[in-house]
């Protein structure tokens, strides 16, 4: 008998075609649309994931990673003093206007690491060591500023030079960096040289990196730092949550998506709902014929089921297969962003087997009130 319902829905051409696209259309937006959101959503911790550290201290103020209140000198030795911090050292970071060869203005993400330990340094070095980063007004650009340069016309490698704030930047190395949601590249110098690069200011400490002692865990550390008036810190789990927690509430990214989501499942609703129903009514008297054979409602509704969940299991994969077929395709390009845990593929599977649910209800409706004297009518 299932063997039968099988090939009364595969039959059917035009509306089976109908039903997987519908399917394949939901499952395609849906997953394809929570993956950027996701990517984005990556997006904006990025310094946390280019920038690696046990805990964070900053302003008492700050609420998330891209949010810089700018710390006083002093804080530094503040945090190395508390009990359980083994060593803490100061980070820059702000956004500045490099003066490129060809005359032209970017943007850029400068990070001043610790001259003595490099605490923060980038994880992955295509060219150059860490280390040139002591010689004089040396730099260390990602692959992000190299692309940019590129689309100007302008072939950087090691040895280039640029200028920040009328002072001299040379490259001497080349790092691969996580992607931001400023979308600036990064540019790397020692904390000492980032202060010379920046206009002066009162206060130009942007955070404070600091190691627990062994046997101290990074909570204890935080709550520490949390004891000082007018600071404040995270540990690395936590300040990556609690950034993505801010993007969510305070801006309209969750909505826009959200939006552009729901269409896709009121989409598959009505199309997978309206193609189903109409399948089940020109199949009636099939139905009708083998409820006159003996078959109960029980076999028939089991019948339809199998008919809907098919189409939907078919659709799901298929939608899914073509969003991780754009996924690869975009971070070839490093954009738009795109990033798809296994979440996102429970929450589509779980909405497609909802709908395949309601496109069900309705045949069962059908089948349930079908008279098996209807097969003589």
């Amino acid at each position: 008998m299932l063997r039968i319902a099988l090939l009364m829905l595969f039959r059917d051409k035009a509306k089976y075609a109908m039903l997987i696209s519908g399917l394949t259309f939901c499952s395609l937006l849906m997953s394809q649309q929570a993956g950027v959101f996701c990517g984005i959503m990556m997006w904006t911790t990025a310094t946390l994931r280019n920038i690696s550290s046990p805990v964070w201290v900053v302003d008492a103020k700050v609420q998330q990673v891209n949010e810089v209140i700018s710390l006083r000198d002093i804080d530094v030795q503040r945090v190395r003093s508390l009990p359980g911090v083994a060593w803490a050292v100061p980070l820059f970071w702000g956004i500045v206007q490099a003066r490129l060869p060809d005359g032209s203005f970017q943007a850029v993400q400068l990070t001043g690491l610790d001259s003595s330990s490099f605490t923060g340094r980038p994880a992955v070095m295509l060219e150059g060591r860490i280390e040139d980063l002591r010689l004089p007004n040396s730099v260390i650009v990602d692959q992000v500023a190299l692309e940019k340069l590129h689309r100007k016309g302008i072939d950087a490698r090691i040895g280039t030079t640029f200028e920040i704030n009328d002072e001299e930047a040379r490259i001497v190395g080349i790092c691969k960096t996580e992607r931001s949601f400023l979308g600036q590249p990064y540019v790397y110098t020692t904390y000492e040289r980032a202060l010379q690069y920046m206009p002066a200011q009162r206060k130009m400490l942007a955070y404070v990196l600091a190691e627990p002692k062994p046997g101290v865990s990074p909570q204890e550390v935080v709550k520490q730092v949390d004891a000082l008036p007018g600071l404040r810190a995270f540990d690395h789990k936590t300040f990556f949550r609690e950034t993505m927690i801010w993007y969510i509430k305070n801006t309209g990214i969750p909505v826009s998506f959200g939006t552009v989501v729901l269409m896709g499942i009121i989409v598959g609703i009505a199309i997978a709902g309206q193609t189903f129903y109409l399948f089940v009514h020109d199949n009636l008297r099939y139905l009708a014929a083998l409820k006159a054979m003996g078959a109960g409602n029980a076999r028939l509704i089991g019948m339809v089921m199998l008919q809907a969940f098919s189409t939907g299991f078919i659709g799901y994969g298929l939608g899914l297969g073509l969003a991780s077929i754009f996924g690869n395709a975009v971070l070839r390009n490093g954009t738009p962003p795109f990033y798809m845990p296994w979440q996102v593929p429970v929450f589509v599977g779980v909405v497609i087997a909802l709908i395949c649910c309601f496109s069900a209800a309705i045949g069962v409706a059908k089948v349930a009130r079908l008279e098996a004297a209807m097969v003589f009518k």
